[in-house]
């Protein structure tokens, strides 16, 4: 991938240059890597950089690291996006961040914090949602790179920059850079969309975590996290079914909070927090502060690499685009290429109907218990259609309508080799799966 250079005016910046001669060698002179065809050594580089555009989305654990590491690393002109407030929780990881912060906004109190220790960059925040913006907002940035603890949220960005592309023009193409931890593990991966295999095709590399048992929940909870679960799928479903759950808004969080809390008094059970509320509906996996700087540093690299073409970067052509680490028993990285997937509903050719596994002797009520724990689906909130008829709409009125049908065994509603078409409202995207019967 080519960065077009050669058509920066050398008058664009007018900033010293002293704090930046470190990067200076890497972009003034080639390496043993460097590919002559696409690196051009020398001052417009140094001013491409300078210029260049990049969204960072997420100001926590991983956030606060890729913002200082992308402003330490020459990029000038940043934007963040993050809609959480800073909790005590945060303090440890989060380094960005004071005691005397909490309360507010993240990607504010980023901003001004690395704005203030690297002079030269400017960092504008947005405190909300992703999907408060449209394409119109992603286009104008050169790189996006991700710092998400949700996967969901992951899918949304991941959706609608392969929905960006246009064939006719080569800017609509926005690299995505994408960095996770779980513990003492983590990843990196780069992402062109379209042209590489995209969050969607990797979907099943995050499996779902397994399903407490219902009747543990609803008699005898053992562990403060089953407390949680109960708020969350029982009483919520009982006393506010007529509000969609939002894992994002504090109010929603504060109730399931109070409910747990209440419940593991009930049972005697202590370690019902406000942050561990929050974990386990959104499915958050405790940080490590070195992991989270090892998987920032990797992304970092990679998005200068891309800016620059001073090195090969991951997701080259014909190179791997997927970094694996661990540091739970000495440490250890592995590359690989993740192959793009023709029946990848995102970025698959043709929106090919993927083949799904049905017994068909289910109710379609668990059917769609179900997608939400598949590996490859992991849908919450599905509506589903045949060509022909609605099984089961979500939207208010229809799905009155279509709730008979949730009783109804698979096999009683849909033949075998039959389409069925889903949609859920957290993504941009309509899934196409072929029912094949399970005998």
């Amino acid at each position: 991938m080519a960065v077009n250079v050669e058509s920066v005016d050398a008058a664009s910046t007018g900033l010293p240059r002293a704090r930046w001669k470190h990067l200076d060698k890497f972009l003034t002179r080639t390496g043993p890597f460097t590919d002559d065809e696409t690196f051009m050594a020398g001052e417009q580089v140094i001013i491409y950089l300078d210029g260049l555009k990049v969204l960072v989305i997420g100001a926590g654990g991983l956030g606060c690291e890729i913002l200082k590491n992308l402003a330490l690393s020459g990029f000038k002109d940043i934007h963040v996006i993050d809609m959480d407030t800073i909790d005590v929780s945060n303090l440890n990881r989060q380094f960005l961040f004071r005691q005397a912060d909490v309360g507010k906004f993240k990607a504010e109190t980023a901003a001004a914090f690395v704005e203030k220790r690297v002079r030269g960059v400017k960092i504008t925040p947005y405190c909300g949602k992703i999907q408060d913006k449209d394409e119109a907002y992603y286009m104008q940035f050169a790189l996006i790179v991700c710092g998400l603890d949700s996967i969901e949220a992951r899918r949304w960005i991941n959706a609608t920059l392969v929905g960006m592309v246009d064939e006719n023009d080569p800017d609509s193409m926005k690299p995505l850079i994408d960095g996770g931890t779980e513990g003492f593990k983590g990843q990196a991966r780069v992402i062109f969309p379209t042209m590489t295999s995209c969050i969607e095709c990797q979907l099943d590399m995050h499996a779902p975590r397994a399903a407490v048992p219902l009747c543990t929940l609803a008699t005898i909870p053992r562990q403060p996290q089953h407390c949680i679960e109960w708020a969350h799928i029982i009483a919520w479903e009982e006393e506010r079914k007529d509000i969609t759950l939002d894992t994002d808004d504090p109010e929603h969080i504060t109730w399931l909070y109070q409910k747990a809390l209440t419940r593991a008094k009930e049972f005697n059970i202590e370690g019902v927090t406000y942050s561990m509320t929050q974990g386990v509906v959104k499915n958050i996996i405790p940080a490590i502060a070195s992991t989270n700087a090892i998987v920032a540093a990797s992304c970092c690299n990679e998005a200068f690499k891309i800016a620059t073409n001073a090195n090969p970067f991951l997701g080259y052509p014909e190179q791997d685009n997927y970094m694996m680490y661990t540091g739970d028993d000495s440490v250890y990285t592995y590359t690989f290429e993740h192959q793009k997937k023709d029946d990848c509903p995102v970025c698959g050719a043709g929106n090919v109907a993927r083949p799904l596994q049905v017994n068909p002797n289910i109710t379609l009520q668990e059917f769609i218990e179900g997608l939400a724990e598949r590996p490859e689906a992991q849908l919450k909130k599905p509506s589903i259609r045949t060509g022909e008829k609605s099984l089961y709409m979500q939207l208010a009125g229809l799905e009155e309508q279509t709730r008979p049908n949730l009783e109804k065994k698979m096999n009683d509603l849909v033949e075998e080799g039959e389409e069925l078409l889903i949609t859920d409202k957290s993504f941009p995207t309509q899934f196409k799966y072929k029912v094949i019967f399970s005998k």
